[in-house]
């Protein structure tokens, strides 16, 4: 593809979910509670996790991080929305619009590295429990975090160094309340096509490569349930991963159905309103789905407050 001059262009519109001018308080006090959820509860969860020595942990390592990434993931779109709204102007930058849209690739991306690693942390505790110790020593938990970061990293690069390639008209409006690579792909006025291969071919293997290990992951771990006589101890088995299944579950079924929608729908507006429960309300779930359903989490919460917290390492429960 050959390079194209950009020179025309310096700044875009986001057209955010709704044009009515009697929404706009309504979205504000919704998406401003939403945020503070979200970056208050996803807080709480890492400094419970750093607040007593038994929860240094490899699960809950992971869960700090995920936690940290989701208030990453939900500030890199909610405050500029916030903004636009508050002054009732909808423009954002050529270059502030190609950082956000890099950041929201990288912390999409490491949501879904960081939820294959966790559910590769339950299937040893699950199947290998008397090895879990040894498999899941601080240095691989490290070398795996490191890893989904530099991946992730690169292919939000990728996609932010083609997209500096493409030319736009003036006067560009995006249908959506942040700068959707998908959306910038379609309104740019050069060809586009290595652009859309790009983006099927990252989808397929950095989206569909860590769903297809989840999966594998679950499928073992069920095998292994399974083949346990008792039922508590099936329950006990299957509750060590049942928080992280019901995250997976959630964060899979609304990214998917984002996508499925913008197909399906030709509205744009419905597009950008279905994405919301992917970008924000998903991340403001994950707190509470961990918390309500571990025991450890609950506990671990009150020492932040003057509590005291004895647990076992390897259950939720």
């Amino acid at each position: 593809m050959e390079p194209k001059n950009n020179t025309k262009i310096s700044e875009f519109l986001l057209l955010g979910l709704s044009e009515e001018p009697e929404l706009q308080p309504l979205l504000f006090g919704l998406f401003l509670c939403m945020y503070l959820i979200t970056v208050c509860g996803n807080l709480l969860i890492i400094l419970a996790t750093i607040s007593d020595s038994h929860l240094h942990t490899p699960m809950y390592f992971f869960l700090s991080n995920l936690s940290f990434i989701d208030i990453c993931f939900t500030s890199t779109t909610v405050p500029k929305m916030l903004v636009n709204i508050q002054t009732q102007n909808q423009v954002i930058t050529y270059a502030g619009c190609i950082t956000q849209m890099f950041f929201f690739l990288l912390f999409s991306g490491l949501d879904n590295f960081l939820l294959t690693v966790m559910a590769y942390d339950r299937y040893v505790a699950i199947c290998h429990p008397l090895h879990y110790t040894v498999i899941m020593n601080p240095q691989l938990c490290v070398l795996l975090v490191l890893t989904a970061w530099i991946v992730s990293a690169l292919h939000s690069l990728l996609h932010s160094l083609m997209i500096l390639q493409l030319s736009f008209c003036p006067h560009v409006e995006i249908p959506h309340f942040y700068c959707d690579l998908s959306k910038l792909v379609h309104l740019a006025c050069s060809d586009t096509f290595l652009n859309d291969m790009v983006i099927y071919f990252a989808a397929a293997l950095l989206g569909g490569g860590p769903l297809a290990g989840i999966i594998l992951l679950y499928s073992k771990i069920v095998s292994s349930i399974r083949a346990i006589s008792s039922a508590q101890g099936k329950y006990k088995a299957f509750s060590t991963c049942a928080s992280h299944l019901s995250v997976v579950s959630l964060f899979y079924c609304t990214s998917m159905g984002v996508y499925l929608s913008a197909g399906a729908t030709h509205s744009s507006h419905s597009s950008a309103a279905a994405s919301v429960m992917y970008t924000v309300v998903t991340p403001m779930l994950n707190p509470f789905i961990y918390s309500l359903r571990n025991k450890n989490a609950k506990r671990a919460l009150k020492i932040v407050f003057g509590g005291k917290l004895y647990t076992d390492p390897l259950s939720w429960d």
